[in-house]
């Protein structure tokens, strides 16, 4: 059976981080993974990361099974995260949460969910958006459309094409929203633009969906969900999928969480028992780990601020290096002006150069840039910043 099988081509993005391994060049730089690094150039444990899982390791008494969407007390922290402790949607029990296996594990029960459940409903993704995005709804068996998203001439949201095409957005399709830091852009709509999306679907009866993996590493934990919140204030019915991958470091943990909003506690209890069928199908229950760290960091007044504190730090270093690189390559000489990654957010910057140029800086140089051009500014550092821009403005 298996003699004819040909080989499926490599990941658009993990396919380059093997090819990163395997290079042998000792200046190469790795700008493709969505991972954040420190100064160093290391993937970090967060401090409150260590301490949660001393505690865990203290207090764990049994491996017992989860429940099918987790433990109970992680989904209301969750959900506490996103929209405040005292938001009406919090307190109303109209949103039930189910950990899963990372933001993207998320993704994919939302996607089963709605093949399910809302038969005959597409989906709309920006463009552009997260390579993996539509393979995970195409696999779930979605028809997907597109809405334009980035004005490629000047590096900023395209709000009125964005508008203009959500205005043809059947009622009962849903629609993909980054609810911060957008990837691969690293541009945002600002808090009035995200109250025109938020009426504008809510009059065509569309079902927002918020892909909530980078909360904190735009402008602060907080701030980052002023955008779902603001969406909270029209739309009655919303599906997130947050991930813990970034802002608490639990990349290997596989750490996310799976939120419906309905109108009313009773219809938001048929939802939920709808998605716990998907999950059984698929994993059964999820990993346990992750989300008791969560659990630890969030409910522990003292931890969740130091938490903060961390994920702000992590955030600064972000910004530093938008500034470093903006600034590098203009002492470098270059005239093409790279302004525009400073006013970005996020770990990604949709830097504009082309996949000729992206293809020369990894044969060339080493320098591994995902084909669209999207780098991961986190990945930049004090020590590979001269390499990095002597590179691009060799291919430039």
């Amino acid at each position: 059976m298996f003699q004819n099988v040909e080989a499926a081509p490599p990941d658009a993005i993990l396919g380059l981080v093997e090819a990163f391994k395997k290079d042998t060049n000792p200046a190469k730089i790795n700008l493709s993974v969505g991972v954040f690094q420190d100064a160093t150039g290391q993937t970090p444990i967060p401090k409150v990361v260590t301490e949660a899982e001393k505690r865990l390791l203290e207090s764990e008494t049994n491996k017992a099974y989860k429940p099918i969407t987790g433990d109970p007390e992680f989904g209301r922290l969750v959900q506490q995260l996103m929209f405040g402790e005292s938001h009406e949607i919090v307190t109303s029990g109209r949103a039930a949460t189910a950990h899963t296996p990372g933001g993207t594990g998320a993704l994919r029960v939302a996607a089963d969910y709605i093949n399910k459940v809302h038969s005959g409903s597409a989906i709309w993704l920006s463009d552009p958006t997260w390579a993996n995005h539509a393979p995970v709804f195409k696999a779930a068996g979605l028809d997907i459309k597109s809405y334009p998203y980035l004005d490629r001439q000047n590096n900023c949201l395209d709000f009125q094409a964005m508008l203009e095409a959500m205005q043809n957005v059947p009622a009962r399709d849903v629609v993909m929203l980054h609810g911060c830091c957008h990837n691969p852009t690293g541009v945002d709509p600002n808090v009035e633009q995200w109250a025109q999306v938020a009426k504008l679907l809510a009059e065509r009866g569309a079902l927002p969906l918020i892909d909530f993996a980078y909360q904190g590493f735009a402008d602060g934990i907080d701030e980052d969900a002023a955008g779902l919140r603001e969406l909270a204030n029209h739309c009655y019915e919303i599906l997130v999928c947050s991930s813990f991958s970034k802002n608490f470091g639990l990349y290997n943990e596989r750490t996310g969480a799976f939120t419906i909003v309905a109108s009313d506690q009773p219809t938001a209890a048929n939802v939920i028992s709808q998605v716990k069928a998907c999950i059984r199908a698929n994993y059964s229950n999820p990993p346990a780990h992750g989300g008791a760290i969560v659990k630890i960091v969030l409910s522990d007044p003292d931890l969740k601020a130091a938490w903060i504190n961390e994920v702000a730090d992590m955030r600064n270093r972000i910004n530093d290096m938008r500034t470093l690189l903006v600034d590098t390559l203009k002492s470098k000489g270059v005239e093409q002006d790279f302004s525009f990654i400073t006013s970005q957010r996020g770990m990604f910057s949709f830097s504009g150069l082309t996949k000729d140029q992206v293809d020369k800086l990894k044969n060339e140089y080493a320098i591994y840039i995902v084909g669209s051009g999207r780098i991961n500014v986190a990945g930049i550092t004090e020590q590979n910043i001269d390499t990095l821009c002597d590179a691009i403005a060799a291919v430039l």
